[in-house]
């Protein structure tokens, strides 16, 4: 509250002899990387230039920095202008000329100083929070995962927050969730398929994540396991006892669409403690046991079959990822979105799309956009795979092996 106050004094003494400060608008906890459109107050704000009666002819800005960022301010000035309304700013003195070249410089460089300021703290906030999950194992934030509960870890380690009476928290197994995820923990390495394992917890009657916590995936409908919720607990390292942080990106400015589900970052992007933080639910050699299951099954005849482009692929009009498929002695990846539900299809069913890996490789050996130090196709899957870059494939290529 200090900073609303200080910049209100500043404000008042700009416009003193000029005039009075009749309506504030502050916004709290909100980004100035964001434009005024998407920030709360600064759009209440923008709402009421349209009223003839707003009773001011001016907006004062107490400090530059906290109002704008790079160029926001200049495209805000067209639609002051529109309506009649002058900025006053203190690096101004006064009103804000537009037109004047010596304000637009200055405008120029106040908006570079923003981004400036907005980029060193935000690399200052990032280096702080890798350090504290690296080296401390310290929980920031955020839902605990499924079979995860919060519960008090003492006093928090910074002494200012700890004498404002916050407390560090971290997790602790959940006596009504924690079994489910060893249990499917267990199953997958019995070599169950990610299918068998959701409709097996679907026939028992276990509440999905997002049906115990509906605030957890707001996407969702939250009414039964999905291969996608299985197959993100089982890729979770978080269940090996060890923090986790960086797994999602940060929310843009805009959000994330409705509908939309969670995206990750590339697993070199992640930041793993070094030390054990809470009760492991699955032991770390389980753990990557379960990993290589995703890229690596098994045949009746217990040999085992390899497919280079697991998760790589997707189908470019459904945006789903292509399955991995064995068929006529030699792998390959079918896309059967609409053939294998459980509902009649709406509308018209694609046909099945089926690729087969040599054709694939056969397609990339030849390619003249290949990223430099990449020599072969295998270079190419690998680099793939570091950066969890799914490839679309288009549907027209649709054939039957």
């Amino acid at each position: 509250m200090s900073s609303r106050h200080w910049q209100r004094d500043c404000a008042n003494e700009l416009v003193t002899a000029h005039g009075v400060i009749v309506a504030e608008y502050f916004d709290v906890g909100c980004s100035r990387r964001r434009g005024w459109g998407q920030r709360p107050q600064a759009a209440a704000l923008l709402a009421a230039l349209d009223d003839p009666d707003r009773g001011f002819d001016a907006i004062v800005v107490g400090e530059y920095e906290r109002a704008f960022s790079a160029n926001q301010l200049p495209h805000l000035a067209p639609v002051l202008e529109h309506h009649g309304v002058q900025l006053w700013l203190p690096e101004t003195d006064g009103p804000v000329d537009h037109h004047n070249p010596t304000h637009q410089a200055l405008i120029m460089m106040l908006g570079a100083q923003s981004r400036r300021e907005v980029q060193r703290a935000r690399s200052r906030v990032i280096t702080a929070m890798r350090a504290q999950t690296r080296e401390q194992g310290r929980y920031l934030g955020g839902r605990p995962p499924y079979g995860y509960r919060l519960v008090d870890a003492g006093p928090h380690p910074n002494a200012a927050h700890a004498r404002w009476g916050r407390r560090r928290q971290r997790f602790e197994p959940d006596p009504a969730t924690a079994g489910h995820v060893r249990w499917m923990f267990a199953q997958r390495l019995d070599g169950q398929s990610l299918a068998s394992i959701a409709r097996a917890l679907n026939d028992a009657g276990i509440p999905c994540p997002s049906g115990i916590d509906p605030n957890r995936n707001p996407h969702r409908r939250g009414d039964r396991w999905t291969l996608r919720t299985v197959a993100a607990i089982l890729a979770n390292p978080r269940y090996t006892g060890r923090q986790v942080w960086n797994r999602q990106p940060a929310q843009t400015d805009t959000g994330r669409p409705e509908g939309e589900p969670v995206r990750r970052n590339p697993t070199v992007d992640w930041v793993v403690s070094k030390q054990r933080a809470h009760t492991a639910l699955v032991s770390e050699q389980d753990f990557v046991a379960t990993q290589a299951i995703r890229a690596h099954r098994s045949a009746h005849d217990g040999t085992t079959r390899r497919y280079l482009f697991t998760g790589l692929l997707r189908c470019r009009p459904c945006g789903r990822r292509m399955e991995a498929h064995w068929i006529n002695q030699r792998p390959g990846y079918r896309c059967r979105h609409g053939h294998t539900s459980t509902q009649q299809p709406a509308n018209r069913r694609h046909k099945i799309l089926y690729l087969r890996e040599d054709h694939i490789l056969a397609s990339l050996a030849d390619h003249p956009r290949l990223p430099d130090g990449i020599q072969t196709p295998h270079d190419l899957v690998t680099l793939l795979r570091r950066r969890k870059s799914p490839s679309s494939v288009t549907r027209n290529t649709a054939h039957r092996p």
